[in-house]
C-alpha cells in the first residue's frame, strides 16, 4: 500500500509539470458519513486530511488529483457504539468553473482501507478483516475560491463497491465532506 500511495504523490507532482497553470495546496475538513446496508446505524462524523494538485486544462476547465487520509464509518441507533473506518483515499475530480470563483466538481475516487475499529464506551477492537481493502466511490461537490489562496468546499461521496468482506453482507461508504483549501 505504501508504494501505491508514493506512486499517487509522484503522480502528482511530477505527472503535469507541463501544464501552464498548476497549483499545488492542502485541505482540511469534516465527514459525515455512513454505511448503507447497516439497518441499525446514523452517520458519524470523522476528520479528512490531504493534498491536492489543481492543473487548469482551460479557463472553465481543471482537473484536481488528491491524496486525503479519511476517517469514515457509522454510529449505533441504539447505543454509543460505533464503527470507525481510516481510508486513504485518491479522488480525481474534474472541475468546471461555472462563474469566476464558483466550481462543480465530480470525479471517481478509490480507498485504501488502513485501519478499522468497533468502539464501543472506551474499548476498541480491530475488525479490520470485515472489510475489504479497497473501496471504490464516485464524488460530486462544489467548490467556492474566498481569496486567491483559500476556498471551500462540500462533496457528497457515494459508494460503488460492497466494503464488507463478510460473505452474503452488502455494506457501502457515504460520505458529504466540508473542507477548506489553501492553495500555494
Amino acid at each position: 500500500m505504501k508504494k501505491i500511495v508514493l506512486s499517487a504523490v509522484a503522480v502528482f507532482a511530477f505527472g503535469f509539470i507541463n501544464a501552464q497553470d498548476v497549483k499545488f495546496g492542502a485541505k482540511v475538513g469534516l465527514n459525515v458519513s455512513s454505511i448503507s446496508g447497516e439497518s441499525d446505524s446514523k452517520s458519524k462524523v470523522g476528520l479528512a486530511l490531504g493534498v491536492f494538485t489543481e492543473i487548469k486544462v482551460s479557463d472553465k476547465f481543471s482537473v484536481q488529483p488528491e491524496l486525503l487520509y479519511s476517517v469514515l464509518g457509522a454510529k449505533s441507533n441504539a447505543s454509543s457504539d460505533n464503527i470507525s473506518l481510516a481510508y486513504f483515499n485518491i479522488p480525481v475530480m474534474a472541475k468546471y468553473y461555472v462563474a469566476d470563483k464558483f466550481s462543480l466538481e465530480a470525479g471517481p475516487q478509490i480507498g485504501f482501507l488502513s485501519s478499522a475499529k468497533y468502539v464501543q464506551g472506551s474499548n476498541s477492537a480491530n475488525i479490520k478483516d470485515s472489510y475489504k481493502s479497497a473501496d471504490f466511490g464516485l464524488n460530486f461537490g462544489a467548490g467556492y475560491d474566498l481569496t486567491k489562496n483559500i476556498s471551500a468546499g462540500v462533496r457528497y461521496t457515494v459508494g460503488l463497491s460492497n466494503i464488507s468482506s463478510v460473505v452474503d453482507t452488502k455494506n457501502k461508504n457515504n460520505n458529504i465532506a466540508i473542507a477548506l483549501a489553501y492553495k500555494f
